[in-house]
Formats: C-alpha cells, sequence, structure tokens
C-alpha cells in the first residue's frame, strides 16, 4: 500500500469550537504519521462529510484509508448510519480499500485514560 489515510468520523454540532478537540487530535496523528493523510469528516452540521473526505484522499492517492469513528460508544449513528454511508464511499471508490475502526469509546486503553483523567480531576 502506498497511502493509508486515517478519517477520524464525528457527529459535528453548529458551534464551529466543538471540533477543536478533533482538530487537535487530528494535528497529533499528523504529526505522528508523517506524510500519510488524517483527515475530519463530520455526519452532520459540519464539513467534510465522509464522501468528501474519502474523495479527497482518494484522489490524494490513498489506496487505504481506515474511518475512525470517534464517539464513545456505538449508538444508532456509528451501528447504523456510518455502514451505510461507508458503503456508498465503497462503491464510489472501487480500488480503495475502505474500513471501519470500532468507537474509539470501546477501546479498553482510552477508557483508562478517561478514567485517569477523572481520577486527576478530583484530586
Amino acid at each position: 500500500m502506498n497511502k493509508h489515510g486515517i478519517i477520524l468520523f464525528g457527529h459535528g454540532a453548529r458551534d464551529p469550537r466543538w471540533a477543536e478537540p478533533f482538530e487537535r487530535l487530528a494535528a497529533k496523528l499528523r504529526g505522528a504519521r508523517g506524510d500519510q493523510p488524517v483527515t475530519l469528516a463530520f455526519l452532520e452540521l459540519m464539513s467534510p462529510d465522509l464522501p468528501a473526505a474519502v474523495a479527497e484522499q482518494a484522489a490524494a492517492g490513498c489506496d487505504a484509508i481506515t474511518v475512525v469513528p470517534v464517539f464513545f460508544g456505538q449508538g444508532g449513528h456509528v451501528r447504523r448510519d456510518l455502514p451505510k454511508i461507508v458503503d456508498r464511499c465503497r462503491a464510489a471508490h472501487p480500488d480503495v480499500v475502505i474500513s471501519c475502526a470500532t468507537a474509539v469509546g470501546e477501546d479498553d486503553a482510552v477508557l483508562e485514560a478517561v478514567a485517569g483523567y477523572c481520577l486527576r480531576e478530583v484530586g
């Protein structure tokens, strides 16, 4: 594989400040990945949406893309909406291998980090 992109997929919000932690996460990943693309995409209310982000990475030469749902759990958007959007992206870009990770909040290391944060907050 030449280029393997990451797309951080979030819900989106009306307030643009909501995206600031996602932008910081993307910047950290870009710093760690060198020339491998990292893009944000949103389900609604913000842009780009997932199809536009996939199209951008495919045009940049990605032959593989991993979509990472930056959701705390796997509710309806991750279980129902995301698979349908990913299927449309796969159909639009058949030469690109598009995979989807589980929601970040499902990972034990993420939960450990959040628990550590909570404990630090209470001293």
